[in-house]
């Protein structure tokens, strides 16, 4: 089974993955993970501002920021797994990533905000259930 993990850095990330190692049964034999972290874009007038090198630098260690403890804990519970991050806004590179890399689970954390803050804010989690067709497991 292909899984991809959707991670942001954030507490919720955290609880996560601390559901799926809890969960040894993730961990076996016939499952490949991918974690995946969308890079926030930089508004394009300050990336014109800032130049493509402090632009591209600035997604790099946003990137190793969010991926290295990711990285470093599964390692330390023998999961292995590979790890991409694009740029863009989050719940639509997630959806677009989980479809064109043909995962058949995506799994991500979730705040667990009510309906009426959903509905004002948006949330990531909501947005990607409205447009992935992978199957979508949240963690709250």
């Amino acid at each position: 089974m292909k899984i991809l993990l959707a991670v942001d850095g954030s507490e919720y990330t955290a609880r996560m993955l601390s559901w799926l190692l809890a969960h040894k049964e993730w961990s076996g034999a016939g499952h490949a993970f991918t974690v995946f972290h969308a890079v926030p874009p930089v508004p394009h007038r300050a990336a014109a501002f800032a130049g493509r090198e402090l632009v591209q630098g600035y997604y790099e260690d946003d990137a190793r920021t969010v991926l290295e403890p990711v990285r470093a804990l599964l390692a330390a519970q023998g999961f292995a797994a590979g790890f991409v991050h694009k740029v863009g806004h989050a719940a639509e590179e997630i959806a677009s990533f989980a479809q064109q890399g043909g995962f058949d689970l995506l799994v991500m954390g979730s705040r667990g905000h009510g309906s009426l803050t959903n509905l004002v804010l948006g949330s990531v989690a909501t947005k990607v259930l409205a447009a992935c067709t992978v199957p979508v497991l949240l963690v709250r």
